[in-house]
C-alpha cells in the first residue's frame, strides 16, 4: 500500500513496494523521448513524473536531483516559499511540483506518470484532505498513445488536394486560409480529406476515400437535352408543379413536332408570333445562342450531321430594373444523394444586360447584349460596368436587388418561396439518373469516396415575379476576378469584390458543412407541412469549436427540411431504384433483354393478355427508339429514360381508368409490394435452413466426445446417418429457390 502526505506546502509519497520502479527509473533515465507537455519550471532536465487530475488540470512533476537522500528533501522543504511543493522524494527521485494547483480537492483524482518504469499511478483524496491513495495503471506508452491519438484527431487540420482546381483556386485557397485548414496544392500521396476538382468527378481517377466535389455523371445529366428531358417526365407527371421551365423541344429528333406545333398556333391566331430561343447541347457561356421567330430560321446543319440542340419558348416579359434585364446566378448544394440533401445560398450573383431592353422583333433578334445575360458576353460590351459597390454596375448581388425589390413594395418571402421550391423540384427531377451514374462509378461495396457539388441555377424573374428555370450549370464559374482592358490591346485580371464576396462564402461554408470531423446532429431537422409557405429567413447555425471568429453558414439547408412537402414528387426516383435493382452487374448502366424479362416476371406484370412475347417486343420497340435518339450511347440495351417510358406504357396497361400519376404509383406500390414479399419469403428460409443447420451441428460429431458411451462406431454411423437424411432434406427446398428466383 502507498500514501501521499500531503500538507500546506509539500506532499510526500512514500510507496513502500516499489523498489524495483525506482532501480528501473534510474537505468532508463533520460531515455525516453516520449512527447512531454512542459512544466513551469524551466529546467531543461527531462520529467519524471507527470501529474494529471481527471478535472483537466495536469501538473507536470519535473527530475531536478536524482539519488538524493530524504534528508535532503526535508532541508529543502523547510526553505520552501510555500508557493510550490519543492521537493518530492520516490525512492532516491527528487521531483518538483510547481505551485499553483490545490492538492486537497476532495474526490479529484490524480495520475502519476512515472517515467522509466512503464507505470501509471493514480490517487484519489480522501475526505480528510490528507491521503492520497496511489495504485498502478495500465501502461504509459498505451495511455500516452490513446492521448496522442486523440488529440491528433481533435486538431488535425483538415487536408484539402487542390492540384485539379482550375478556375476556382483563388477562392479555394482564402476558403482554406479562413478554416485553417491543410492544403496541398500539387497534391498528395496519402490520402486527402476533400479533393477539389475543376470539372469533372474523373480529373483524378485514383481516389478511393475522401470525398470529392464532383458526382460522377453531373454534366451528362445537366446538359440542355438530358436536362429538358428529366423536366418533360415530370411536367407529365406533375404539370402544375413544373411549370416553371419553359416548353422545350429537342433538335433535331423533334425538328417536324416543332414545326407543326408552330403552324398551327400560326394558323390559330394569325396575330401570335412567339419567340424562340435555341441552345446547343453542349454550349457554354452562351456559345452558339441565337433567337428564332420561324422554324425555317434553325440553324441545326453542319455538314452532314445535324447538330443537337434545344429550342425553348423565349420569355418575352421578365423583370426589368433600370431599363435593363436581369438574370440571378444562384449557387445550390447537394451534399449528398442518400439521403438527398439540398442547402441554398442565401447570397448570389444578379447578371444584367447592357443594353436597354425592348420585346423581341424581326429587327432586334440579333441584339444578344439585350435579350442574353450571360456575363461571358455581356463583358465584351462597351456599357459593361466594373463596379466595387454591391448593388451597382452590371454584374451586382442577389440581395441588393431584392432591397431594391422590397423598397418598391415587392413580396420578397414569396419570390424566395417560390425559388426554393423551384430548386427543390429540379435536383429531384436529375436525382434519378445521378443514381444510376454513381452506382455505376463507385458500386456498392467497392472502396470509392463520397461526393458533393455546388451547382449554378439560372434564374430569370418574370414580370408577375415568377422564378423560370434557364439552365443549371454543373461547373459554375468560381472566378473571383475578371479580365480588364487597361489599356489598349492589354488585358489584366483584376479582383472582383462582388464576385470574392459571394463566391468565397460559398465554398468556405461548403467545406464546413463537408468537415469529416463534423458530427450529424442526432435530431432531424424540423419539416414544412405540405402547401405551408416556405420562409427564408436567417437560422442560428451550430457553430463547431474551431469555427472561431468564422461568420455564420451563408448555405440554408431545404432538404430534407421540406421533406413533407415535396416527397412525393420522387416518383421517378422510386422508379430509377427498380431500374438499380435489375440491373445485376456492377458498373453498368443498361438493362439487358434478360434482366427486363426477370422484372416482369419478379413483379408478376405478365399476364393472358400480356404475354413474355409481347415483353420482348416492347423491350425491342423502345430500345430502338432511344438508341436513336441518343447516338453517342457506349453501351448497348435499355437506360433508364428508355425504362420510365416502358413504366409509364405498362402502368397504362394495367391502371387504364386513372391519370398518370396515379398509374405509376399504383404500379409502383405494387411491384414494391412484391419485392418486399418475395424478400420476406427468401428470409425466412434462410432462417429455416439456418436453424436446421444449427441443429444437424448439434447432433454431429464434435458433441460426441463430451459422451463417453458414443465413441462406439455404431453411434457414430447413425449420426452421419441422420446428417445426411438432414441434409437431402434441405436439398431439394434450395433447388426450387433457385428455380423460382
Amino acid at each position: 500500500m502507498a500514501y501521499c502526505i500531503m500538507s500546506d506546502n509539500y506532499v510526500k509519497v512514500q510507496l513502500e513496494q516499489m523498489k524495483s520502479l525506482g532501480e528501473v527509473g534510474e537505468k532508463r533515465e533520460g531515455v525516453d523521448n516520449e512527447e512531454q507537455v512542459p512544466a513551469s519550471s524551466p529546467s531543461a532536465d527531462p520529467p519524471s513524473i507527470t501529474i494529471s487530475s481527471s478535472d483537466a488540470s495536469n501538473t507536470s512533476i519535473t527530475s531536478k536531483q536524482r539519488g538524493k537522500s530524504r534528508s535532503k528533501l526535508a532541508k529543502d522543504d523547510k526553505n520552501s516559499s510555500g508557493k510550490s511543493i519543492s521537493d518530492l522524494s520516490l525512492h532516491g527521485s527528487v521531483v518538483s511540483v510547481p505551485a499553483g494547483k490545490n492538492l486537497n480537492r476532495l474526490g479529484q483524482e490524480r495520475t502519476l506518470h512515472i517515467r522509466g518504469t512503464g507505470k501509471i499511478l493514480q490517487g484519489k483524496a480522501e475526505s480528510n484532505g490528507n491521503y492520497v491513495t496511489i495504485q498502478p495503471s495500465k501502461n504509459i506508452p498505451d495511455a500516452r498513445r490513446e492521448e496522442s491519438l486523440k488529440l491528433a484527431r481533435k486538431r488535425r487540420p483538415v487536408t484539402v488536394d487542390t492540384a485539379k482546381a482550375k478556375t476556382s483556386l483563388e477562392a479555394l485557397k482564402i476558403s482554406i486560409k479562413q478554416l485553417k485548414w491543410k492544403e496541398f496544392p500539387l497534391g498528395r500521396r496519402a490520402p486527402c480529406d476533400i479533393y477539389w476538382h475543376g470539372v469533372s468527378f474523373h480529373d483524378n481517377e485514383n481516389i478511393v476515400s475522401g470525398q470529392v466535389n464532383k458526382f460522377p455523371g453531373m454534366i451528362e445529366m445537366l446538359r440542355k437535352i438530358n436536362l429538358s428531358r428529366a423536366m418533360r417526365t415530370m411536367q407529365e407527371l406533375f404539370p402544375d408543379e413544373y411549370d416553371f421551365y419553359p416548353r422545350s423541344w429537342i433538335l433535331p429528333e423533334e425538328y417536324q413536332q416543332f414545326s407543326t406545333q408552330i403552324r398551327m398556333v400560326k394558323e390559330k391566331d394569325a396575330t401570335l408570333n412567339p419567340t424562340f430561343i435555341v441552345k446547343p447541347d453542349g454550349g457554354s457561356q452562351g456559345d452558339g445562342i441565337y433567337l428564332i421567330r420561324d422554324p425555317s430560321e434553325l440553324r441545326v446543319m453542319a455538314g452532314s450531321q445535324a447538330k443537337q440542340a434545344v429550342v425553348q419558348e423565349y420569355i418575352q416579359k421578365p423583370l426589368l430594373i433600370d431599363k435593363l434585364k436581369f438574370d440571378i446566378r444562384l449557387y445550390v448544394l447537394i451534399k449528398s444523394l442518400e439521403p438527398l440533401e439540398i442547402y441554398i445560398a442565401k447570397e448570389g450573383l444578379t447578371r444584367f444586360c447592357t443594353e436597354p431592353y425592348q420585346e423581341p422583333s424581326q429587327k432586334n433578334l440579333t441584339h444578344v447584349f439585350m435579350h442574353l445575360t450571360n456575363y461571358s458576353l455581356n463583358v465584351h460590351s462597351g456599357n459593361f460596368v466594373h463596379s466595387d459597390s454591391q448593388n451597382t454596375g452590371s454584374k451586382r448581388t442577389l440581395s441588393s436587388v431584392l432591397y431594391r425589390l422590397a423598397a418598391k413594395g415587392v413580396d420578397i418571402k414569396r419570390v424566395w418561396s417560390d425559388i426554393i421550391a423551384l430548386v427543390i423540384k429540379t435536383v429531384i427531377a436529375v436525382v434519378p439518373e445521378l443514381k444510376v451514374y454513381y452506382q455505376a462509378d463507385i458500386p456498392p461495396g467497392k472502396p470509392g469516396p463520397t461526393c458533393f457539388q455546388i451547382l449554378g441555377f439560372d434564374i430569370l424573374l418574370m414580370k408577375n415575379l415568377k422564378p423560370v428555370l434557364l439552365e443549371v450549370n454543373s461547373n459554375p464559374s468560381m472566378r473571383i476576378e475578371h479580365e480588364q482592358e487597361m489599356s489598349p490591346g492589354v488585358f489584366e485580371y483584376v479582383p472582383s469584390p462582388v464576385d470574392e464576396e459571394v463566391k468565397v462564402g460559398v465554398i468556405r461554408d461548403t467545406l464546413r458543412l463537408m468537415d469529416p470531423g463534423l458530427k450529424k446532429p442526432a435530431s432531424s431537422q424540423p419539416r414544412a407541412e405540405r402547401g405551408e409557405e416556405i420562409p427564408m429567413e436567417a437560422e442560428t447555425p451550430a457553430r463547431s469549436p474551431d469555427d472561431g471568429a468564422l461568420p455564420s453558414l451563408c448555405l440554408k439547408q431545404v432538404y430534407p427540411k421540406y421533406t413533407k412537402q415535396f416527397n412525393c414528387l420522387r416518383l421517378v426516383e422510386r422508379t430509377a431504384a427498380l431500374f438499380i435493382r435489375f440491373l445485376g452487374v456492377k458498373g453498368n448502366m443498361r438493362l439487358g433483354p434478360t434482366a427486363f424479362r426477370t422484372f416482369i416476371r419478379t413483379c408478376k406484370l405478365s399476364n393472358s393478355n400480356f404475354t413474355m412475347a409481347s415483353v420482348d417486343i416492347l423491350y425491342i420497340d423502345i430500345t430502338r427508339r432511344w438508341s436513336g435518339a441518343v447516338p453517342d450511347s457506349r453501351e448497348a440495351g435499355m437506360g433508364l429514360q428508355a425504362f420510365v417510358e416502358a413504366f409509364f406504357y405498362l402502368a397504362g396497361r394495367r391502371f387504364k381508368s386513372l391519370p398518370l400519376r396515379e398509374q405509376v404509383l399504383s404500379l409502383l406500390e405494387l411491384c414494391e409490394a412484391q419485392l418486399e414479399s418475395q424478400s420476406s419469403v427468401e428470409e425466412r428460409r434462410s432462417l429455416s435452413c439456418s436453424r436446421a443447420v444449427s441443429r444437424a451441428a448439434k447432433t454431429q460429431t464434435p458433441g460426441l466426445g463430451a459422451n463417453p458411451q458414443l465413441n462406439s462406431p455404431a453411434p457414430l454411423r447413425r449420426a452421419a446417418s441422420q446428417d445426411y437424411r438432414l441434409q437431402q432434406k434441405l436439398r431439394p427446398r434450395t433447388l426450387r429457390a433457385n428455380v423460382e428466383n
